[in-house]
């Protein structure tokens, strides 16, 4: 079919328009933005053919045949949800309340006395991460010096404290915390700044099994580090993911909480149920204020709803139900008490065999930092330079401050991991 000139002119004109219209969009000037670190390692694993390739950079729980593991009380209960034929509605803006009450009990312990009282202030939030946005944006909103405090971090800290606290319009300070020389706790250094900080600063906290360092500090360390907060009048924000997984023991993991509250201390708590319940798509967890008393909970509590209901509305009912079910039923808790000690304790185990076969492998070095360190990661003492060569030469992938996830780590590839460890000190000393 012929097409005439009129028609094929007036067709370019409509192009011609079309491809105008595009160079000019509304989002022409958005940059690519940079890869998460954590993704990038993921990425580079996957595309790797390598065989025996391993990725230590993902914090998520693998068994001793490097897979995914389900814990059994989880099981249980989900088949127990199952045959209970529980509805979908959605859940009331803070959650649900059964739910959260658990979870705080397992948290602060069944007898501490604020929050039996009533006066703790506590929601269902989007695991940790969310608990700890809804934190800054509280704080944000209502802290009681009239402007907004600085939060401090540890240095290092989990890489998303940083970004959630700063897009809650907080600004973000550091204090002294890891030591490059001991592989451990700078307790003087952080004791110091935590010193120097203004009065009633924010000073945010790991509860146990620091993340990215797996150092704690000990627990005459967290005493004298509630003394000098109390003194200042800080306000102390905790963040709780490992509770159980660190040494295996929900109560000594919650022993420095415990001990802030026992003090006296006006804390936050930002609860994850992603490690310890192995519920990592799932996005459970609590947020929770300790008040004065019960009517000021109450009041904190309403106003926590005030900000999550034109954030997310009301949070996912699935997880909170399988924790509930769990935490309900004393034979499927002291199932969980038991799944929680087989996951610290392989890694225990893991960071034991990984010493040894650093030994054999003919390193001199001393990696006894290695079975100090607790949780999920070792802040191995890898340079960036050694953590690329690790990649590239031996298809072992890990961030480049040298964070190793001991979840990743098995009795299959634990001798290959301290051969290529060896092999790259050598390389880049």
């Amino acid at each position: 079919m012929m097409i005439s000139r009129k028609c094929l002119a007036s067709m370019l004109q409509r192009t011609a328009k079309s491809t105008s219209t595009r160079s000019m969009s509304l989002w022409g000037h958005v940059e690519m933005g940079p890869k998460d670190p954590i993704i990038g390692v993921t990425e580079s694993f996957t595309a790797d053919p390598n065989p025996n390739k391993l990725n230590l950079g993902v914090g998520a729980y693998r068994c001793d045949n490097g897979k995914p593991w389900v814990l059994p009380c989880v099981k249980a209960a989900s088949e127990n949800i199952v045959k209970s034929n529980l509805h979908n509605e959605y859940a009331p803006i803070a959650g649900f309340k059964t739910f959260v009450d658990r979870g705080l009990k397992l948290a602060y312990g069944d007898d501490c006395k604020i929050l039996n009282e009533g006066g703790v202030a506590g929601i269902q939030a989007l695991s940790g991460t969310g608990a700890l946005r809804i934190c800054g944006e509280f704080i944000n909103k209502f802290h009681p010096s009239g402007t907004k405090p600085d939060v401090y971090v540890p240095n290092p800290t989990w890489g998303n404290h940083i970004p959630i606290m700063e897009d809650s319009g907080l600004k973000v300070r550091k204090y002294r915390y890891y030591d490059s020389k001991t592989n451990g706790v700078d307790i003087n250094g952080m004791l110091e700044d935590i010193d120097n900080a203004p009065d009633g600063s924010v000073m945010l906290m790991h509860v146990c099994a620091h993340n990215p360092t797996g150092a704690d500090p000990t627990l005459a360390e967290w005493e004298d580090i509630s003394k000098v907060c109390k003194k200042k009048g800080h306000f102390i924000v905790m963040d709780s993911a490992y509770q159980g997984f660190a040494s295996g023991d929900p109560a000594v993991d919650a022993a420095s909480l415990r001990m802030f509250v026992e003090q006296g201390h006006q804390i936050a708590l930002c609860q994850s149920f992603a490690k310890n319940f192995g519920l990592y798509g799932h996005r459970v967890g609590t947020f929770s204020m300790v008040c004065d008393n019960a009517e000021e909970a109450r009041k904190v509590e309403s106003q926590l709803k005030i900000l999550v209901r034109p954030m997310y509305s009301n949070p996912p009912i699935q997880g909170a139900n399988i924790i509930n079910t769990i935490l309900e039923d004393d034979a499927l808790t002291q199932q969980w008490f038991d799944d929680v000690k087989t996951m610290a304790d392989r890694i225990i185990k893991m960071r034991q065999s990984l010493t040894d076969a650093l030994v054999d492998a003919g390193s001199t070095e001393d990696w006894a930092h290695i079975n100090k360190q607790i949780g999920m990661f070792c802040f191995s003492g890898l340079t960036p330079e050694q953590c690329d060569l690790l990649a590239s030469d031996h298809s072992v992938y890990l961030t480049r401050n040298g964070r190793i996830s001991m979840a990743g780590v098995t009795t299959g590839n634990v001798e290959y991991l301290a051969n290529a460890m060896v092999d790259v000190r050598k390389k880049a000393p």
